[in-house]
């Protein structure tokens, strides 16, 4: 069975900084591509970061150097530094992993960047 711990959510103040960590299991997961996805309220799921099996790094638009994505496949981890945060970053968090003909799905983590 595939489970997700996320950990490393939560309330911030603007410009603080989060270190978001999803830890798998019941996967190979060095086999897998590996990603951090977000939605908030009214908006549609939308790709933050990932890392494929051999550490090429993906990052949406809005990142602008902010996050960074890193994996640890000997503890079958990947973790999201979230720096300069903003609150349109506010969302909940999700960890996904995936490879063809699979995709799964953490339960997400609560991120809020509010004053």
């Amino acid at each position: 069975q595939v489970q997700f711990v996320e950990s490393g959510g939560g309330l911030v103040q603007p410009g603080g900084s989060l270190r978001l960590s999803c830890a798998a299991s019941g996967i190979i997961f060095s086999f897998y591509d590996m990603g951090w996805y977000r939605q908030a309220p009214g908006k549609q799921r939308e790709l933050v970061a990932a890392i494929t099996r051999i550490g090429i790094t993906n990052y949406g638009d809005f990142v602008k150097g902010r996050f960074t994505i890193s994996r640890d496949n000997a503890e079958n981890t990947v973790t999201l530094q979230m720096n300069s945060l903003k609150p349109e970053d506010t969302a909940v968090y999700y960890c996904n992993a995936a490879r063809p003909f699979e995709n799964y799905w953490g339960q997400g983590t609560q991120v809020t960047v509010s004053s």
